[in-house]
C-alpha cells in the first residue's frame, strides 16, 4: 500500500453511532452504505516509503473546512502570500462555508457521504466524535517521517495531542514553548494626553478615567467591549478582579484548592459582575456590547470613537485603527496599558488573558483525503520556517517584507521594507492571519522580536512592539486547563449543555442588571438553577481531567 493511504475505514455501523451521538440530532442516520474513502483521484507522482512528498512537483488540491460558525475563509490566491504558495507550490485550497451553523454543515457533510480533506477546528467533541468513528487519519507516521512539527512542537507537546488510543490526529494551530497572546486594554492616544495621561492602573483608575472621557466626550465610547457575547472585555475585568485567574469562565468554574468550584460564588467574580453592571448602567461602556458586530467596532476605533478598548485580541482590530490615526497625525493613535487590576491584589498575578502551550485550534485530515500524507507535507511545511514566513511576512524577495535566509536557514533577512512600510505589511497579514492553520508561534515570536529588537522605537511593528513590552508578559500559562469540556453524548455533557445555557442568560443578564443587589440575585439564582441540574457532577468531572493534565505535564 502506498505511504499516505494507510487509514482507518469507518464501518457503517461507527458512523451511525457517531450521527446518533451528534448534538442537537439534527442529522439523519446514514445509509448503509456510505463511503469514507478516499474522493479525489489518486496521487499522480509515485513515491516510495520513505521519500518525502515531493511538494510543488505536482498540483494539490486540498478541500478545506472550518468547523466556525462564524469563519468565512478569504479566497485563495487573492492575498500576496496564498498566491506565492498556489504559484510555487501548486497549492490549490478550496474552501467550504459553515453557512452560518458549523455543527449543521459538518453533519450534512456526514450524510452526504464525503467529508473534506482537511477539517480545521477546535480540539472538541466535534472532532474528537469524527476520530472515534475512524474518519481521521492518525498522523505518527508523517510526524517522525516530517522534520518540522516533531522539531519545533517537541516531545510534550505531542504528548499533550495524542488520543486515549496512543495516537495523535491533530496537527496543532499556535503551539508555543513561551508566553504569548494579545489579551489586554488599549488605549487611545488623543484622548488620553487631552485628559491630561492620567493615572490607568487600578479599576478604581479605569471607572474615574471612563467617567471623565464620558463627561468630556459625549460622541465616544468610554470602554469597548467587543462581542460580549463571546466574553469579550467584561472577561478581561473580570481577570482584574482575581488573581491567577487562567479565562474560567469558560469552564464556568474556578480553583479552590484542589478543586473546581462554581464560579457564581467566586467572590472575584462577583465584584467583577457588579462593576461591569455599573459601567453599562452609567453608560460607561459599550451600550449594544452584545448585539454589535465586529465591523461596528472596527469602525468606531478607525474613527478614534473608543477611549478604552479590552479583549482577548484586541490587536486584530486596533492595529489598522492605529495606522491610519497615525497616518493622520503621528502624535495619534492607540498604545496598551499594563493589566487593570483592583487596589490590593498582585499584580504580577493579574492575567487578563492566558495561552497553552498547544496554542489556539487543530487541523485534522480525514480518511476522504486521497493523499494524506501530501496534506500533512503542506501542514509541514507551513509551520516550518519557509511557509511560516511566507504566511506571515508575505512573499520573499527584494521587493517584498524578507527576502531569503540567513546561514542558519532558519533566519529571514527582512528588507527595508519592513519597517519602511508597516501599513503594507498589515494589510497582509490582516487576509494572511485568517488562514494561519498552523502556526508556529515560537518560530513566529522569537524571529519578529529579535528582528525589531535591532530597530529604533519608531520604526518597530506596533502589534510586537505592544506583545513585546507588555502582552506576552500579562498572559496565564492555562496549559492545565485545556480539553476540560466531557463530551456531548456522555451525561455529564449533557448537564453541561443545561449549565451552559444558563450561564449565558445569567451572564447577560448580569450586565443589565440595575443594582448591586440584582446583580447579586442574579447569580445566586444562576447557581441554584445550575446545581438542580447536575453542576456538582460537572465540576467533580472537569476536577478530575484538570489533575489529568498536570499528570501528563509533570511526566515531562
Amino acid at each position: 500500500m502506498k505511504a499516505g493511504r494507510r487509514f482507518v475505514r469507518s464501518s457503517a455501523a461507527a458512523l451511525a453511532l457517531l450521527l446518533a451521538a451528534c448534538e442537537m440530532r439534527l442529522m439523519p442516520v446514514p445509509p448503509p452504505d456510505f463511503d469514507a474513502s478516499p474522493h479525489a483521484d489518486p496521487p499522480a507522482v509515485e513515491r516510495s516509503r520513505d521519500a518525502l512528498y515531493p511538494l510543488g512537483a505536482e498540483p494539490l488540491h486540498v478541500t478545506f473546512y472550518a468547523h466556525y460558525s462564524y469563519y468565512n475563509m478569504p479566497k485563495w490566491g487573492d492575498d500576496p502570500s496564498s498566491r506565492w504558495i498556489q504559484e510555487n507550490k501548486k497549492i490549490q485550497v478550496t474552501a467550504i462555508g459553515a453557512e452560518g451553523n458549523g455543527t449543521q454543515k459538518l453533519q450534512k457533510m456526514i450524510a452526504s457521504r464525503k467529508l473534506p480533506d482537511l477539517i480545521w477546528g477546535q480540539r472538541d467533541a466535534d472532532l474528537e466524535r469524527l476520530r472515534q468513528a475512524g474518519l481521521l487519519v492518525p498522523l505518527d507516521e508523517y510526524i517522525e517521517k516530517y522534520p518540522n512539527l516533531r522539531t519545533w512542537a517537541g516531545p510534550k507537546i505531542l504528548n499533550l495531542l495524542r488520543s486515549p488510543d496512543g495516537s495523535i490526529y491533530y496537527f496543532p494551530n499556535y503551539y508555543t514553548d513561551r508566553p504569548y497572546g494579545n489579551a489586554g486594554y488599549v488605549v487611545n492616544k488623543k484622548i488620553y494626553r487631552e485628559l491630561g495621561s492620567p493615572r490607568l492602573e487600578t479599576t478604581d483608575d479605569l471607572y474615574l478615567y471612563l467617567r471623565q472621557v464620558k463627561e468630556r466626550y459625549p460622541s465616544v465610547v468610554p470602554f469597548e467591549t467587543g462581542l460580549a457575547k463571546e466574553g469579550q472585555g467584561i472577561d478581561q475585568l473580570f481577570s482584574a478582579f482575581k488573581e491567577d485567574n487562567f479565562s474560567f469562565t469558560r469552564y464556568y468554574a474556578v480553583v479552590t484548592g484542589d478543586r473546581m468550584t462554581s464560579i457564581y460564588k467566586d467572590e472575584g467574580f462577583r465584584e467583577s459582575a457588579k462593576y461591569v453592571a455599573r459601567l453599562m448602567r452609567e453608560g460607561l461602556m459599550t451600550q449594544d456590547a452584545f448585539t454589535q458586530t465586529e465591523e461596528q467596532i472596527a469602525e468606531k476605533l478607525m474613527s478614534g470613537r473608543v477611549a478604552v478598548f479590552a479583549g482577548a485580541d484586541p490587536v486584530k482590530l486596533a492595529m489598522p485603527a492605529h495606522a491610519e490615526l497615525s497616518r493622520r497625525n503621528p502624535g495619534d493613535g492607540y498604545f496598551f496599558v499594563e493589566p487593570i487590576y483592583r487596589s490590593g491584589l498582585d499584580r504580577s498575578r493579574i492575567y487578563p488573558g492566558t495561552y497553552n502551550l498547544l496554542g489556539w485550534n487543530v487541523s485534522a485530515i480525514t480518511t476522504s483525503a486521497s493523499d494524506p500524507e501530501a496534506i500533512f507535507a503542506m501542514l509541514d511545511w507551513m509551520t516550518g520556517p519557509e511557509g511560516s514566513s511566507v504566511q506571515m511576512w508575505g512573499p520573499p524577495g527584494p521587493d517584498g517584507y524578507w527576502d531569503g535566509f540567513r546561514e542558519d536557514g532558519i533566519t529571514p533577512n527582512f528588507t527595508a521594507k519592513y519597517s519602511e512600510d508597516p501599513e503594507g505589511l498589515a494589510l497582509i497579514q490582516s487576509v494572511s492571519g485568517d488562514m494561519i492553520w498552523a502556526g508556529n508561534t515560537t518560530y513566529l515570536d522569537r524571529t519578529k522580536i529579535e528582528f525589531e529588537q535591532s530597530l529604533p522605537e519608531e520604526k518597530r511593528n506596533w502589534a510586537t512592539y505592544w506583545q513585546d513590552k507588555i502582552t506576552w508578559k500579562s498572559q496565564g500559562d492555562a496549559t492545565p486547563f485545556i480539553n476540560l469540556h466531557p463530551m456531548p453524548d456522555t451525561d455529564e455533557g449533557a448537564i453541561q449543555r443545561r449549565i451552559k445555557e444558563i450561564w449565558l442568560k445569567a451572564r447577560a443578564d448580569a450586565v443589565f442588571g440595575l443594582s448591586d443587589g440584582e446583580v447579586e440575585k442574579i447569580l445566586d439564582d444562576a447557581h441554584e438553577e445550575s446545581m438542580a441540574v447536575g453542576f456538582q457532577i460537572y465540576l467533580d468531572y472537569i476536577t478530575e481531567k484538570w489533575h489529568s493534565n498536570v499528570q501528563k505535564l509533570e511526566k515531562e
